[in-house]
């Protein structure tokens, strides 16, 4: 996977990866991103600062965006701490724009 067209199959969320252009996935995206697409359970390592937020973050909202709008929780990411719960929340945000998908912390 050279791009992140190749990884992402929505337009808005591939619109969303643009407008912060993000063109090329990190090492850690490239292997996570096509096996969790595909519902497979992915179990990652990797330093801080490698993109494993949006790695996780990507194949979740992907799954989303293609169902049907519904009420109540989808999904549940759990976090170690408060902080970095609100940076996952914030990688969210920002790549869920236009797709009617909320989140929270």
């Amino acid at each position: 996977m050279n791009t992140f067209s190749d990884l992402v199959a929505s337009p808005v969320l591939r619109k969303n990866l643009a407008g912060h252009k993000f063109v090329t996935p990190t090492p850690i995206q490239a292997q996570a991103i096509p096996p969790a697409t595909l519902g497979q359970n992915v179990v990652a390592t990797a330093q801080t600062g490698t993109g494993k937020t949006l790695a996780f973050a990507l194949p979740i909202l992907e799954a989303l965006s293609s169902k049907p709008p519904t009420t109540g929780p989808q999904a549940l990411v759990l976090s170690p701490t408060r902080e970095l719960a609100m940076q996952i929340h914030e990688v969210f945000l920002s790549m869920s724009k236009g797709t009617g998908i909320r989140s929270a912390v």
